[in-house]
């Protein structure tokens, strides 16, 4: 069953590779670990409606009547779907065929929706805590504008009115520069103390997500709120602070264009939908490791904390002599933000054999081990202190993927509610 024609893009995928493309694949881990994702496209998020209060009904069918997608978007990035109304919740689907309102506040049996031109409705009073899908009888099927969600045994599950812990979601945020995305977040029970923005996000939370995700939710501390942001069909440009050369072509270098969307469009964004607490993080692994570090550099005193899971920290000497992470971070000496930095894999030699400054020529090592080993080393030798601002773990022989970063996710998260 798809999904509403301009429906926000879940579930991209990123490969063992680490070589970027459009389209999902398994390959065996290169030496560079630089990710693959599979992404599409998104419109522009219109947050013009910004209303938390009931609409009339027969307005919002009117303005579904007269432009449903931008109407859907309109609302999903203000209050939320499902919308509240005079006498209750509306709930849409653009689906056609006839289709029911199916959930727990009403025994999982259906509500009948109104069929109208392009979509069908229906007006319900719901309970605290309720779940709902709809339902055609044969398949049942997640609300893919609802502003809350949870997964369930059978896949994703559409949430109204939860007050524990849950996960929300903003539909195609964008800037000028960077293009449209869903924002994500795992939302604790509690006032938040500490925010963490995780890039790659849709393989965060969804356990169907390539090697079945981070499974964040599971590892979140309890007053953590995370935000997970989209990446796109840009990922490679926008995850990598310089230039490099791979396979003969340039690629990479709009990383201050993304640290600047993630500064001045997500946080105001999150500030404004879920407050922003005081001790804000980002992390990421591969390359969203690497922009996660050059992000903290970027912008000096706005991060307690950067962490890097299998960072792609020789980014910029793999097939030219631009500055890595490495160079950067050596040249400038201790910073205020606490880092982490970890790898799986391994090495024997982690040898400069080209003597470009890195230590990336070792053809045993795998994961980004020697070139994260070098980062740390010169981070402890410029005056970050091992278990005050400076961590590094090695899992050894971890592969390149979801599931090894899932194994070790909480050591970060650990450490980060502990600042």
């Amino acid at each position: 069953m798809a999904l509403a024609a301009c429906s926000a893009p879940d579930g991209a995928a990123k490969d063992d590779s680490g070589v970027e493309d459009t389209a999902p694949v398994d390959t065996d881990v290169d030496d560079t670990d630089v990710e693959d994702t599979d992404v599409e496209d998104t419109d522009v998020r219109d947050t013009d409606d910004t209303s938390d209060g009931p609409s009339g009904l027969d307005q919002v069918l009117s303005d579904l009547g007269a432009d449903r997608d931008a109407t859907l978007l309109a609302i999903s990035g203000g209050a939320g779907w499902p919308a509240e109304v005079d006498g209750g919740y509306l709930f849409v689907t653009t689906e056609p065929g006839a289709w029911s309102l199916a959930g727990d506040f009403e025994g999982w049996s259906g509500l009948p929706m109104t069929q109208e031109s392009g979509y069908s409705w229906v007006v319900a009073e719901v309970t605290a805590e309720s779940g709902y899908k709809f339902t055609d009888g044969t398949d049942w099927n997640a609300d893919p504008w609802s502003r809350q969600y949870a997964y369930d045994d059978f896949g994703e599950m559409s949430l109204v009115h939860a007050a524990s812990a849950h996960l929300e979601r903003l539909f195609e945020v964008e800037s000028d520069a960077m293009r449209a995305r869903t924002v994500r977040a795992w939302v604790p029970a509690e006032p938040a103390t500490h925010v963490l923005y995780v890039h790659d996000g849709q393989n965060l939370f969804d356990p169907a997500a390539i090697w079945g995700g981070w499974h964040l939710q599971e590892s979140a501390p309890p007053a953590m709120l995370i935000v997970g942001l989209d990446n796109t069909a840009d990922r490679m440009e926008e995850y990598t602070h310089v230039i490099d050369v791979r396979g003969g072509e340039e690629q990479g270098g709009n990383g201050d264009a993304y640290a600047a969307y993630v500064q001045d469009t997500v946080r105001p964004l999150v500030a404004d939908t879920w407050g922003e607490p005081a001790t804000v993080g980002v992390m990421g692994s591969s390359l969203g490791g690497l922009i996660s570090f050059h992000i903290a550099d970027r912008y000096p005193g706005e991060y307690t904390f950067a962490a890097s899971l299998s960072g792609t920290m020789g980014w910029g000497s793999i097939g030219t002599e631009n500055d890595t992470m490495i160079d950067r971070y050596g040249a400038a000496g201790h910073r205020g933000t606490a880092l982490y930095l970890d790898s799986g894999g391994s090495g024997t030699t982690c040898a400069d054999s080209d003597g470009d400054g890195t230590n990336d020529d070792d053809p045993t090592a795998a994961d980004n081990y020697c070139e994260n080993v070098q980062l740390r080393d010169v981070l402890s030798t410029g005056g970050y202190t091992f278990e005050t601002d400076l961590w590094h773990w090695h899992a050894p022989d971890a592969e390149h993927n979801e599931a090894a970063w899932a194994e070790r996710v909480w050591r970060p998260l650990e450490i980060f509610a502990g600042l």
